[in-house]
């Protein structure tokens, strides 16, 4: 029920079977860990050609505007939009949002707009106040992260309303695969997404689903 799974390279090749046929959003950037002070302290550590090899169907590079490590981050970006060029394979620019950082409309459009400017094809991005407004200043598409969990009604309640306000589509982890059931999560945010279906009538598919004795728990 998903367009696109994005994953590192060991998680990918070790947990993904090679028949997977859905969109692959490969992560390229790394090196962070909570162990760190400065999370902004990333590398690139996935080149274009193992892109190739994994037949990515974009790269994904965290970038952490207004922190510390801001110029290394916008080369490492940098780096991989001029590489996936060359080739036809487009980056994905992650705006980060480390412990220091606002969560603002300002900080968020200035973000968003940065990454566009540089080169990006894609923006990854997080959902806040006056988003309708992000949306219209940034010439390439946003798609929102789920961030941390939240109960399904929430999160699938957030899903409609970024959808409706200018998002191309969402990015959901741990709203998912932390789910109580992960399959019908799955296809509710599908139905939002693709569909245009309200969160009241996606949720109600999430409850509908979720009693189905076929579900995968």
């Amino acid at each position: 029920y998903v367009d696109v799974l994005m994953g590192t390279r060991g998680g990918l090749r070790s947990c993904v079977s090679p028949s997977y046929n859905k969109g692959v959003a490969l992560r390229c950037s790394a090196g962070s860990s909570m162990l760190d002070e400065d999370l902004s302290g990333e590398i690139l550590a996935v080149d274009v050609e193992e892109a190739i090899r994994m037949d990515a169907d974009c790269m994904a590079i965290q970038t952490f505007i207004g922190a510390p490590g801001q110029r290394a981050s916008l080369d490492n970006l940098s780096r991989a939009i001029s590489a996936g060029l060359r080739y036809g394979i487009p980056t994905m620019g992650v705006v980060a949002v480390g412990r220091d950082m606002e969560r603002t409309p300002r900080f968020f459009k200035l973000a968003t707009r940065i990454l566009a400017e540089l080169g990006v094809q894609i923006v990854k991005t997080y959902y806040c106040e006056d988003f309708e407004e992000i949306a219209a200043a940034c010439p390439v598409p946003l798609v929102v992260a789920g961030g941390k969990k939240i109960p399904e009604e929430e999160a699938l309640d957030m899903a409609y309303r970024c959808i409706q306000e200018g998002a191309r589509g969402v990015d959901m982890g741990r709203n998912i695969f932390q789910s109580e059931a992960p399959e019908a999560m799955a296809m509710a945010i599908r139905a939002v997404v693709h569909q245009g279906m309200d969160a009241k009538t996606a949720y109600q598919l999430y409850q509908s689903e979720k009693a189905s004795p076929t579900q995968t728990r």
